[in-house]
């Protein structure tokens, strides 16, 4: 996407245009003046050589000064720290998968767990999900228990699709019970919609009105409240190791083209991001649909290639996601593909399945999740310390039905702002309450109704070169630019000072 992006920079450049450099900003693909960025990157050299370290740190972004906080906080086993808390500030906090396995779960429970620690709360670790909640099976994490997880791709703890909502008063009587003071679930649109049951029903369960937080965790990347979900980064890349070997029997046989299905639910994120990455020739998802006139113009698309390619044509795949049509299957596209080919062509299918909900954690996956870990358990601490506050009613009459706060337990808030999803969106880390969100999603459809990506699903047919005029130029698929331009001024503000910038900014959750 960054050369494309260098592509436009080229198309709409003037003499004036000063000379720019493509990158990659708090998540966002920007174009910024070459000469003040290389200045910058000076700077920090020179910072680091004279000792000032703090003014080297200060050249940096915010995100990297968060990270190695973080780390600091997380790396070591510190039983005297200062960071140490107070008895009556330290909280029991409960930690629970659901949901499908994916990678980066055990890497958040990890950061999570050691931080705790460090700090002097208890974490909980609940096994098997919600049912293993409601059957009271919880224990104490220590800080050997979850060595070795970073690496760790699946639920150590144990996961599963199980909601809460058959058996609440379960759920209730075990987190008061275990006295769970705060709550952290790790998982995808399984985990969101058991979250929101539970703030739904903290009228009927006071146990519920605790704080809670959900961390997205699904190679799907379909949870509401933020652009990136843990294990989405790691199913992507097993894509597009299996698609390059798959690819190479293809490209042995000269006249071959693989159908391969992925997963993502009713949700497009990992065809298109795979296919993309992986060089496909297209890809079929949920938000588009396949239709005949669209397989028409791919089969028209391939006869034209491999007649001019014979006999040193390169193998070619076609992505297709496991819910892109119910009619037109991965098996009955490929068919098509072969009865339609004329033959210059053979197709053959590869159903890549649980491979994807498998396998170790990128490295990507691993920094978001210690980030999102470490946020949720900063905000569950604030939410909780904010919930400890009794007020003095001594010389308030309430209603008969109504008791005063002193009745209640330490941790104890109804605010609907106390339950939330963390989220990458544009270029910050939010909360955002789960309430808000649900006017932004799909739930017959298990999606967000925003699709972010949608620029990058563009970009897979120009590069294959589906609706592009090789010969004589000219295309018929639109690219619309994504990058965002910054001035010196916007580094300045963003490096010098360490300001926000609103372009880097999204509105909607």
């Amino acid at each position: 996407m960054q050369g494309a992006e260098a592509i436009e920079a080229i198309l709409r450049a003037t003499p004036d245009t000063p000379s720019p450099v493509i990158g990659m900003l708090e998540n966002k693909i920007t174009t910024q003046p070459l000469k003040e960025a290389i200045e910058l990157t000076g700077q920090v050299a020179q910072a680091i050589e004279a000792k000032d370290f703090s003014r080297a740190m200060a050249l940096r972004s915010v995100s990297f000064a968060k990270q190695l906080t973080s780390y600091k906080e997380i790396a070591n086993f510190n039983p005297d720290s200062k960071m140490k808390l107070p008895e009556d500030k330290r909280l029991r906090i409960a930690i629970l998968h659901a949901g499908a396995p994916a990678g980066g779960m055990n890497t958040a429970t990890r950061s999570a767990v050691r931080l705790c620690i460090n700090r002097g709360h208890t974490p909980l670790g609940v096994h098997n999900g919600f049912p293993g909640l409601m059957r009271g099976e919880i224990s104490e994490l220590d800080w050997l228990s979850v060595d070795g997880w970073t690496i760790a791709g699946g639920s150590k703890l144990g996961t599963n699709r199980d909601q809460p909502t058959p058996q609440l008063g379960a759920v209730a009587y075990q987190l008061q019970k275990h006295n769970v003071q705060a709550l952290m679930v790790i998982g995808g649109f399984e985990a969101f919609t058991a979250v929101l049951d539970l703030a739904r029903n903290r009228s009927q369960y006071p146990a519920f009105n605790i704080p809670m937080v959900l961390v997205p965790a699904t190679v799907s990347n379909n949870v509401p409240g933020t652009e990136f979900s843990l294990g989405s980064d790691t199913a992507s890349n097993v894509i597009v190791r299996s698609t390059d070997m798959i690819k190479q029997s293809a490209s042995s046989n000269r006249r071959r083209v693989f159908v391969i299905e992925v997963q993502g639910g009713n949700c497009g994120f990992l065809a298109v991001m795979a296919g993309l990455s992986g060089g496909s020739t297209t890809v079929y998802t949920p938000e588009e649909g396949v239709d005949l006139t669209r397989l028409q113009r791919d089969i028209t698309h391939l006869r034209t290639r491999y007649i001019k390619e014979l006999g040193r044509s390169e193998g070619r795949v076609t992505l297709c996601n496991e819910n892109a049509s119910k009619i037109y299957s991965t098996e009955m596209i490929a068919k098509i593909y072969e009865a339609e080919s004329g033959g210059f062509y053979g197709a053959r299918t590869s159903v890549l399945g649980h491979l994807q909900q498998g396998g170790t954690p990128s490295p990507l996956d691993r920094c978001r999740a210690n980030t999102m870990a470490v946020d949720s358990i900063n905000w569950l601490q604030s939410r909780c310390w904010e919930a400890m506050e009794v007020p003095n009613e001594d010389n308030i009459r309430l209603p008969s039905d109504q008791l005063k706060r002193k009745y209640f337990p330490q941790v104890y808030s109804s605010s609907p702002d106390t339950a939330a999803v963390i989220g990458v969106l544009g270029s910050e880390v939010r909360f955002t309450p789960i309430k808000d969100l649900v006017a932004h999603t799909d739930f017959g459809r298990r999606v967000p109704r925003t699709i972010w990506w949608g620029a990058s699903r563009q970009l897979v047919d120009i590069l294959s070169g589906v609706g592009v005029d090789i010969e004589n130029g000219g295309c018929t698929t639109e690219y619309k630019t994504c990058a965002i331009d910054l001035t010196a001024d916007d580094l300045m503000r963003l490096y010098g000072q360490h300001r926000r910038l609103s372009k880097l900014n999204v509105n909607v959750p």
